[in-house]
């Protein structure tokens, strides 16, 4: 039986254009189980590993990413402190779509509509690499976490808590 071909996303093709090194891996999608949880177990991988991409609004600076371990939780307070904001919100899950050209399960730190400032947590320095989404469900990048903090042109640092 022939192996399925996995149709590259538009975050894979801007890594591609900018010649960096990565993996599309694909992960048993649970479309009632969109949690980074879900992913790690399919991958195989510990949570650590598997990094959520988060959207929010600053009173000052308009929208920002966040991109943080599956096992952890945006620490509001140091990310709007890290983001020059004194105050920053998850966008509703409704304006997601309008604002990153992604859904929910499939948000991609890259190639969303516009760039916007990145903050990535710096424990994905720990690891060779870290997973990402490709910006569809079901579909993982598995990226060194340098290139993807050089490429986003992101800030590390610690924005998250257990």
């Amino acid at each position: 039986m022939a192996k399925k071909s996995i149709e590259k996303t538009n975050a894979a093709r801007l890594l591609d254009k900018a010649g960096l090194k990565y993996a599309l891996i694909p992960y048993e999608l649970d479309e009632n189980d969109l949690a980074a949880g879900h992913v790690a177990e399919s991958l195989g991988e510990p949570i650590e590993r598997v990094f959520k991409t988060l959207v929010l609004h600053g009173d000052k600076t308009g929208y920002i990413v966040c991109v943080v371990p599956g096992n952890m939780e945006i620490d509001l307070k140091a990310l709007a402190k890290a983001s020059g904001n004194k105050k920053v919100e998850m966008i509703p899950m409704k304006d997601l779509l309008s604002v990153t050209g992604y859904i929910r399960g499939g948000c991609s730190p890259i190639g969303m509509k516009k760039h916007f400032p990145t903050y990535i947590h710096d424990t994905a320095l720990l690891y060779e690499t870290i997973y990402i989404s490709a910006g569809v469900r079901g579909l993982q990048i598995q990226i060194s976490p340098q290139d993807l903090i050089r490429f986003t042109g992101a800030s590390t640092g610690s924005y998250a808590a257990e």
